[in-house]
């Protein structure tokens, strides 16, 4: 259970140290597969871990590094959005993904610790997040059609938490704004993945809840192979709680598997070129696999934040995906308290940011929103009274 005491500072800080956490741990081990994990690493719970890829070609080439607490472009996308919210004060819809979030990934430059410098953001993101530059500023689309023929995958989710805070204690309405802000970048499953994630985290800031509330949550606005997957999942936690932690991970993979055709292998290589995949394209029979593995391991965990995380991430694939998402549930859910002054420190150092300056800031801008909703909602129901029809008998 959640302690009702946390305030939303305390739950935004948890949530944005969460994000972080989960981004840098997972990243060291990121497309690795359980049994590469446990081979090279054993199990991996330490940001002082270097990365399986310090010494590959394609990241000397790149000029990127990974691993020793460097968080990726899942955390700096999220710190993109809040910043967003700040300038506009207000919810989000397509709209603003094709100005706030162009201008934010393409226009203003940040350290970006992958690459070690200052740069515009773009220049790190993978292409399905480049697309929202390309749609949306070089062939100025629709705002509301720019995820249609991008890559379908879990992009979009990784950085949707801060709609889920907005939108703290309403589910359906952390899935509508969602569901309208990012369909600016993902469609299909990828978008569907962003909605559910969101509602999630709105549900995490209901005092006293617990995990399996926040599942339920979840699965109440989710559709089609999303909500066939978190399903499927959640039933599976619940039968394996107490087992060996391989048999879990085996068994998650052998559900997921009927709703994503990833797999262990996810390098997209040269061999690859030209010949049809069933992945990373529209379906509404499938989902993407970092969510309802990261609820997974947090039913498992009975919500344990560190437990949680590390399972997720030793569980190999796309594993810093799954540190985020967990790490901003759980993070929601348990507040400040499971910050650790000094790995907060070292994410801070490494990356060059200030998580919680940055929680704090976003938190006053919630706060207005939240305001300003609660306005709004008291002058719709003076007029609603105002039209309702006379309470007496007709004489």
């Amino acid at each position: 259970m959640n302690s009702s005491r946390q305030t939303l500072q305390d739950r935004i800080r948890g949530l944005l140290y969460g994000i972080a956490y989960g981004n840098a741990l997972g990243s060291t081990v990121e497309k690795l597969s359980a049994q590469e994990i446990r081979e090279f690493y054993g199990r991996v719970n330490s940001l002082d871990t270097e990365s399986h890829r310090t010494e590959e070609d394609e990241v000397v080439r790149e000029g990127r590094l990974r691993g020793s607490g460097i968080v990726t472009d899942d955390t700096l996308m999220v710190l993109c959005l809040m910043t967003v919210y700040n300038e506009t004060g207000r919810h989000l819809d397509a709209w603003d993904m094709a100005s706030g979030m162009v201008r934010q990934i393409a226009w203003t430059p940040r350290w970006v610790p992958e690459l070690q410098r200052e740069t515009m953001l773009i220049e790190r993101l993978f292409y399905p997040e480049r697309w929202i530059f390309q749609r949306h500023q070089l062939a100025s689309c629709d705002p509301r059609q720019g995820g249609i023929g991008n890559m379908v995958n879990c992009g979009a989710a990784a950085y949707i938490a801060p709609v889920g805070v907005v939108n703290a204690g309403d589910p359906q309405g952390a899935y509508d704004e969602a569901i309208a802000f990012a369909s600016g970048h993902q469609e299909s499953y990828g978008l569907e993945a962003a909605g559910v994630l969101a509602s999630a985290i709105a549900a995490a800031f209901i005092p006293g809840t617990s995990i399996e509330a926040v599942v339920e949550a979840a699965l109440s606005v989710a559709k089609d192979g999303t909500r066939g997957a978190i399903a499927a999942i959640s039933d599976a936690a619940m039968r394996l709680r107490g087992e060996r932690y391989d048999r879990i991970v085996a068994e998650f993979h052998w559900v997921i598997s009927r709703f994503s055709p990833m797999g262990d292998d996810l390098q997209h290589t040269e061999e690859k070129a030209g010949i049809a995949a069933d992945g990373y394209r529209p379906s509404r029979r499938l989902s993407i696999e970092e969510l309802p593995l990261a609820l997974g391991f947090a039913l498992i965990n009975d919500g344990d934040f560190n437990r949680t995380i590390e399972d997720g991430i030793n569980s190999g694939r796309d594993t810093d995906a799954i540190g985020v998402m967990a790490g901003a549930i759980l993070g929601a859910m348990h507040g400040a308290k499971v910050i650790d002054a000094s790995i907060c420190d070292k994410l801070d150092q490494t990356n060059r940011l200030d998580l919680l300056n940055a929680a704090d800031r976003f938190t006053q801008t919630v706060r207005a929103i939240h305001d300003a909703d609660r306005a709004q909602d008291a002058l719709k129901s003076r007029v609603r009274d105002k039209l309702a029809p006379d309470a007496q008998p007709a004489r």
